[in-house]
Formats: C-alpha cells, structure tokens, sequence
C-alpha cells in the first residue's frame, strides 16, 4: 500500500484547462500518439494550456495541472519522488500505456536479478542508478484513470482526454480482442488456423489489429476485465506452445498484469481503469 497522497494544489485562475504530460521508463511510443492526433489534437489544444509537455515542446510551465497524463513505469530513486510531486500537483492523474499501467516490459526485471543484468548490460554498472523493480504509477500514488495498450490507441486516448474536461467518466469498453474481431468481421486465426492468440483473455483497444492480418494477439493492451487463463493455456499447447512457449508469450508486454490473474485462478476480475 502506498502512503496518502499529499492535497493537491489549488487550481491556477485560468480560463483554460491546464495540461500536463509526463514521461517515466518507456520508449515514448505513447506520447507520439498523443502527437498523432493531428486534427483531434488541434481542437483539444484549443479547449486547454499544453502547460507541460516535453516531447513536443521545450517551453514548459509548472504546475498545477488540470489533467496529467503519464508514460512511463516507475524504475529509478528519482521516479519516486517526481511521481510524488506531479500527482500533488494534479487534479485528476491518467496512466498511459503498459508501462504506467503495468510496469511494461522492463517489468520482466522484477522476476530476475537486476544485480546480474546491470553487470552484463553496462560496462560500469556502478554509475547506474536504478530500483530492483519496475512498477506501475498505481503502486505508488493515486491514478484517478488507466488506459492502456502498447502503444495506447488515439482514439481512446481522445476520449478520455475529452472526459476529463467536461467532468464524466471515460466511456472505454472492457471487453476482450475477441469482440472487436467479430465487429470486424474477422475469421478466428485460433479456430480456422490453429494460430496461438490471445485475444480472449486481453482488454480491447486496438481493433483486433494482428489478427484482422492474420496473426494471433500477444496482449499488448493487458488482461480484460473478465479473464479465464486457465481455460485459454490448455488451446496455446494445443496450438503447438510448449511450457516455455506458453511463458514467453504472456510475460512480454504486461507481465505483472498477466501474472496477477494466473495467480489467481479462473474467473478472475482484470484490472480496470477507475474513476
């Protein structure tokens, strides 16, 4: 449990909402959806204060913020404390993407020892400041929001950008890649070619984009709400997968998340994102 959030700041006097966005452990593939907007960005950047982003511009403002958003995992000593402040100063705090939900795919160093990848990695280890694991921002402090996806989807990412502002709740379906595969008229790659995929078990998003080419899901929008692991492994050997195999293929993207429910067991609530 992580201790109490300090209050946050009172709201700057402005006639715009004021935004902020922040980058932890990432690749900042989720910042550069947010820039790829294109015309939905336009129109957004017309409804509030781009007060804080650094991928896009190097004029930043302090906060407070209206809305944060956040990449990125919690890696380092300094992450702890910057997470701290950024939330202080936030009104509502969204995650973006596995990493910041999940811990993302450095998480893998939280099952390994970050000892020996240090020494192999870097010539002088020494000089590398880093935590033994990789978090998510919720281990930490208050999310009020998680989206997620590796990278996140545009479209959702505007729509909880537009929530925010206007006071409701994002409207983000929990369902699995499986129902966006029907939407879109998609032949099952498992039932028709024998094709390992995770699209069962992992929260929609991404517009069944690998299978819609032929190819199985690997997860990489995390555990939807509902899953039964238990059940979809048995089809993964089936498929061919052997234990290894079977491990490979849920410990990429949102390893702590997949762990969590095969923890757990069948009929499991995955996590969601929360108000």
């Amino acid at each position: 449990m992580h201790p109490p959030d300090p209050p946050a700041h009172a709201a700057r006097p402005s006639a715009r909402p004021r935004l902020g966005v922040f980058k932890f452990a990432s690749c900042d593939g989720c910042q550069l959806t947010l820039l790829d907007c294109e015309d939905e960005l336009l129109a957004i950047a017309a409804e509030l204060d781009i007060a804080h982003f650094a991928e896009a511009s190097s004029d930043t403002s302090p906060g407070p913020y209206d809305l944060a958003l956040v990449e990125g995992s919690v890696s380092t000593p300094e992450h702890l404390d910057r997470i701290r402040r950024i939330r202080a100063e936030s009104r509502h705090l969204v995650t973006i993407g596995a990493c910041a939900t999940a811990g993302g795919v450095q998480a893998l160093r939280n099952y390994a020892d970050v000892e020996e990848y240090l020494a192999t990695v870097y010539a002088h280890p020494e000089y590398i400041a880093t935590l033994a694991t990789s978090t998510p921002i919720s281990a930490h402090v208050r999310v009020d929001f998680e989206l997620r996806g590796c990278p996140i989807d545009r479209g959702q990412l505007v729509e909880v950008v537009t929530a925010f502002l206007s006071g409701r709740k994002p409207d983000i379906p929990n369902h699995s890649v499986c129902f966006a595969c029907k939407r879109r008229g998609n032949v099952c790659v498992t039932v028709a070619h024998g094709t390992p995929c995770l699209g069962p078990v992992t929260h929609a998003g991404c517009g069944a984009l690998c299978p819609t080419y032929g190819r199985g899901c690997y997860g990489c929008f995390g555990p939807a709400g509902t899953t039964n692991l238990p059940a979809l492994i048995p089809l993964l050997r089936r498929d061919g997968m052997s234990d290894e195999d079977t491990d490979r293929f849920l410990h990429t993207y949102n390893v702590t998340a997949f762990t969590a429910v095969e923890r757990q067991g069948p009929g499991v609530t995955g996590e969601e994102g929360t108000e």
